[in-house]
């Protein structure tokens, strides 16, 4: 029975060609056949006979031609995610093997989003930062860019401000690391003085998230319930970008003040006035795994630990 229930998993397991998927990989990294038959060391028409196999075992055309150039088919694109995630694994797994008996680092692979705040992320990285275990590889993208690499093993944790859409299939979990006060955040020259949270809405150009931001929607919202009209200096979705603002005086920010906590310290920018009722709310997104990273739950559990709540999970 055992040899049976073997026999019909290796059958099924031979039903992908991996030596042809490697081709195909290959080809579609350099994007032309002549290159890629060069780099494999096979003539360019056998080649073409392995990629038509496995488009034939695929049932859909992985590539389409462009002038001298291979341009991938929507199908190609999808065969290529996961061709590079089943060699990324081999590769990890080699060298995984080779460090076998020796201490070895562990590979942390954390994404998070463009316009995020660099500060928050240093926060959240505090416990791994530094350790001569731990081989730590940052990527930023958009959102919907890191939620793909999760779903597809490319990162372990994707940090963000934002929560993505849940289908019927979503299997992420949310987890809040940090939920931060909105303050107004000016260069020291700004006058602050005397003036109530109207007047200084009424002073001074601001520099506001955009629309699709939450804080976005609360300030909106606060500025309607105080009456207020206000100036907009700039509507900017990078962090970064908003500091630099701040810091050139171009306006006041509606910001964490976690993202200019190095400039409060020193005194170039300071706090105006905290913005009742609205708060940004980070938080890591993670994909239940059969075998998980452990240095995702060491980072999980440090952040739990520096918040009174803990972390809420979603």
């Amino acid at each position: 029975m055992k040899n049976q229930l073997f026999y019909k998993q290796e059958q099924m397991a031979a039903k992908l060609n991996y030596n042809h998927l490697y081709y195909f990989w290959v080809v579609a990294h350099e994007a032309h056949l002549t290159r890629a038959a060069g780099k494999l060391c096979v003539s360019q028409s056998a080649l073409s006979v392995q990629i038509r196999k496995l488009e034939d075992q695929l049932g859909h055309p992985l590539f389409e031609r462009r002038g001298r150039r291979l341009e991938l088919t929507e199908a190609g694109q999808m065969t290529l995610d996961y061709a590079d995630a089943i060699f990324a694994a081999g590769n990890e797994l080699l060298g995984t093997l080779r460090e076998a008996g020796r201490v070895s680092r562990r590979r942390l692979t954390i994404g998070a989003l463009a316009t995020l705040s660099r500060n928050l992320q240093r926060q959240f990285l505090a416990p791994v930062l530094g350790d001569a275990d731990v081989s730590l590889v940052l990527r930023s993208g958009s959102l919907n860019e890191l939620m793909q690499a999760l779903e597809s093993h490319n990162v372990d944790i994707v940090l963000a401000n934002q929560v993505p859409l849940r289908t019927d299939t979503s299997a992420w979990t949310v987890f809040d690391i940090e939920q931060q006060p909105v303050s107004l955040i000016g260069a020291a020259s700004r006058d602050s003085a005397g003036g109530d949270l109207r007047h200084l809405l009424r002073q001074h150009p601001l520099l506001l998230p955009s629309r699709d931001s939450g804080v976005r929607t609360g300030f909106d919202a606060l500025a309607v319930r105080l009456g207020v009209q206000v100036e907009i200096a700039a509507e900017v979705d990078d962090m970064a970008m908003m500091r630099l603002l701040a810091r050139e005086n171009i306006g006041v920010a509606v910001l964490p003040p976690i993202v200019v906590r190095d400039e409060l310290r020193d005194g170039s920018l300071r706090e105006l006035a905290v913005l009742p009722g609205i708060s940004e709310t980070f938080s890591a997104i993670t994909l239940e795994r059969r075998f998980p990273n452990p240095l995702v739950t060491r980072l999980l559990s440090a952040s739990a630990a520096t918040r009174k709540d803990g972390v809420a999970a979603r």
